[in-house]
């Protein structure tokens, strides 16, 4: 099996992250090929930035069509689930998996994030999914960030204790730590963390390895079938030719 991760932040530095803990969390007979987006923005705060991020992540999809399954790997899921459209392997984003994760293990659950503007963009993505009734809080870090690879490093302590308020004042049951910034982070506090903690690389990755091994078969019709042919203008070479491999698929099956 080989996966595609795609980073849609710009910063080289967290997509060695998401490396190191995908690394971590896969199978030893998958293949992981990481790439990091072209443009965007240093760390997706909004939905403005997350529409920026979902065309430089379709452009990495489009480049490398010959995997199994795409993990798009930061919290939010830009892009989803309009990618879902253009390959049909499947395509997995961090949000969507580590609800997953979290509902399986626990009946209400906390998102603990790195920003506090980014939260009310997290609250819709939850709605989205459809876990809004499960959802105990969002609680998230309120200082500026020194830098977006160092935040690991330098709020340790205090995402630790967001984490423990989740616990005792909200409800939670299991503990979402969001964001790629923030990857492979859960192995190292769980044990100070007293519910199930998720990180969003791991569930993407075990998620994506699932998903790919149900050998479900691609979208034929529905919501998700590739978009149909009409007249396209200012495309990538790499988009064009994406659609049009998946639009002849489509039309042949």
């Amino acid at each position: 099996m080989r996966l595609l991760v795609v980073n849609p932040n710009i910063s080289d530095d967290v997509t060695e992250l998401i490396r190191a803990e995908a690394m971590r969390s896969v199978a030893p007979t998958t293949e992981l090929l990481v790439r990091t987006a072209a443009r965007g923005v240093e760390y997706i705060e909004t939905r403005f930035e997350a529409l920026l991020a979902a065309e430089a992540v379709a452009e990495v999809i489009a480049e490398h069509r010959d995997v199994d399954g795409v993990v798009v790997a930061a919290f939010g899921d830009p892009g989803m689930p309009a990618l879902k459209e253009l390959v049909s392997v499947p395509v997995i984003g961090i949000t969507e998996a580590a609800l997953c994760a979290a509902a399986l293990q626990g009946q209400r659950f906390s998102i603990i994030a790195i920003s506090d503007r980014i939260t009310a963009w997290y609250r819709e993505c939850v709605e989205h999914f459809g876990f809004g009734n499960r959802l105990a809080s969002i609680r998230s870090i309120k200082e500026a960030l020194r830098g977006i690879g160092s935040v690991q490093e330098d709020f340790r302590a205090p995402l630790v204790e967001l984490a423990r308020r989740a616990v005792a004042e909200d409800g939670a049951d299991v503990v979402i730590l969001a964001g790629a910034p923030l990857a492979g982070l859960a192995r190292d506090v769980m044990a100070e963390i007293p519910v199930p903690v998720v990180d969003g690389i791991g569930a993407g990755i075990r998620f994506a390895e699932a998903v790919v091994g149900l050998a479900s078969g691609p979208h034929r019709a529905g919501s998700f079938a590739v978009p149909p042919p009409k007249r396209r203008g200012g495309l990538s070479p790499a988009l064009e030719s994406a659609l049009d491999a998946a639009q002849t698929a489509g039309s042949t099956r």
